[in-house]
């Protein structure tokens, strides 16, 4: 191994050191944002070591043509990633992982139509075209998430035969990357049928996707894009490329499996039993009224309570209200001594850690922050418990309704504290269209209106007892 190549290997090592370890700090609110930051310099190593490498013999113009593009992505990301509003983050997530799966397919496919596949032997042949195939099946299955979450596509597609249709088009792909592997050189047409295909299948299995589990299938796809790019790492000769796509797959298969859990559901019924396609529609639920109750009388009910959990949900995010709920917490701590706790659910909101972000955007000590398995036990003994823009995540049906889709569900039993005060703008079932038992409790009083106006409202109240 000359100087070069020895100088090469070992920074890609150094760079998935720094992916791995960056991922590890992920893991806790206090480190995340230094994980974010060496995973971002060990990317910046691999990049530059890979324009570097002498493998590229690159001419003056292509490396031009290179740096337009990272010039171009890298201000576009810097600009969007400033403007985005918290609650739009899952759709961001979503289209971000699809241009990665795009990429990847895209690599894939630049090697079959020069026909340089065919050179590096069957092995690397079959990984381009399994690349190519979850690659694009992830550009085109993100995009579907991203549209439904942004509101562009407001209603789930379920068209006739639905799984019937989608096993066709999935064989279909499956023959026609066999075909290419059996090719003794390029096939172009075979290479753009199976484009075709592949992007075709992804907008099938996804269309039918209710909008309720669409948090779930970023997640899915998420890992579907790093196992395209480690395949096409292996494409291309490239150990950074490998090592980053296999952390990605490894870590969102994981995180995958923990959603679906959280939900009491298994990957296939995420992907085929069509849970919330009916987006926005009136659900049937429990009989009965819902029973509301002015802000300044929760605040006076707050402050003469030892006790009291929050459970935030996506309402929280779209009225932006962190600060005043924040305001109104630490006003109950000191001029009341009520001890306040956050109860996070693993599915609140729209994307995995969404509450935790927001709260922690506001300044809410991690200490306060508690997951299902650690506060559960003390609703039984809480004063009061107040859910703000929360749903499934707090329906008792989960519990009692055999018949309820969520049935089954772990979720945070806010029922179970003495009084429960939710905060609301309407009387819709939310977003997966199931109706909330827990609104109609006779422990539970609905505060109506904008999340961020009653916060305010019962931090006012506060301040006239």
């Amino acid at each position: 191994m000359d100087f070069w190549s020895f100088t090469v290997e070992a920074s890609y090592f150094i760079a998935a050191v720094l992916f791995i370890m960056g991922l590890k700090r992920m893991g806790s609110p206090k480190t995340a944002r230094g994980g974010i930051v060496w995973a971002g310099v060990g990317m910046v190593l691999a990049t530059v070591v890979t324009l570097w490498h002498p493998a590229m013999e690159a001419g003056v113009g292509r490396y031009f043509l290179i740096l337009l593009a990272i010039g171009i992505g890298g201000i576009g990301a810097w600009i969007s990633g400033k403007r985005v509003q918290m609650t739009a983050m899952p759709q961001m997530v979503a289209l971000y992982n699809g241009m990665g799966g795009g990429a990847a397919a895209a690599i894939a496919l630049v090697e079959m139509y020069s026909g340089a596949a065919w050179t590096h032997g069957t092995t690397v042949l079959i990984l381009a075209v399994a690349g190519a195939i979850i690659g694009a099946v992830s550009f085109s299955g993100s995009l579907v998430a991203w549209a439904k979450l942004e509101g562009v596509q407001k209603k789930t597609i379920r068209l006739p035969q639905q799984h019937l249709l989608n096993g066709g088009v999935a064989l279909a792909t499956v023959g026609l990357g066999v075909m290419i592997v059996m090719a003794e050189t390029s096939a172009p047409l075979l290479v753009t049928l199976l484009l075709v295909t592949t992007l075709a299948l992804g907008l099938l299995i996804t269309n039918p996707i209710g909008g309720a589990d669409m948090p779930v299938v970023i997640s899915l796809y998420n890992a579907l894009t790093g196992l395209a790019v480690a395949f096409e790492g292996f494409v291309l000769g490239n150990a950074a490329m490998i090592i980053a796509g296999t952390v990605v797959g490894s870590a969102g298969t994981l995180l995958t499996f923990l959603m679906a859990n959280a939900m009491n559901r298994s990957i296939t019924n995420v992907l085929f039993a069509g849970f919330g396609v009916d987006d926005g529609a009136e659900a049937e639920g429990p009989e009965g009224e819902m029973k509301s109750v002015e802000a300044f009388d929760a605040s006076a009910s707050f402050a003469y309570s030892d006790s009291l959990i929050i459970v935030p949900g996506y309402g929280l995010a779209v009225a932006q209200a962190q600060h005043k709920l924040w305001e109104f917490v630490q006003m109950l701590q000191k001029e009341h001594g009520v001890d306040v706790k956050f109860a996070i659910h693993p599915v609140a909101g729209r994307m995995p850690g969404h509450m935790n972000v927001l709260l922690a955007e506001a300044g809410v000590p991690y200490d306060m922050i508690y997951d299902l398995e650690d506060i559960n036990a003390e609703f039984p003994t809480a004063d009061a418990a107040l859910v703000i823009g929360a749903n499934d995540v707090v329906n008792p049906a989960a519990r009692t309704d055999e018949s309820s889709p969520i049935y089954g569900m772990p979720i945070l039993d806010v029922d179970k504290a003495r009084e429960v005060y939710v905060i609301k703008r309407g009387k819709g079932t939310g977003f997966s269209g199931v109706q909330n038992a827990l609104f109609f409790g006779d422990n539970t009083r609905m505060i109506f209106g904008d999340a961020k106006q009653v916060c305010s409202d019962l931090a006012g109240g506060l301040k006239q007892l």
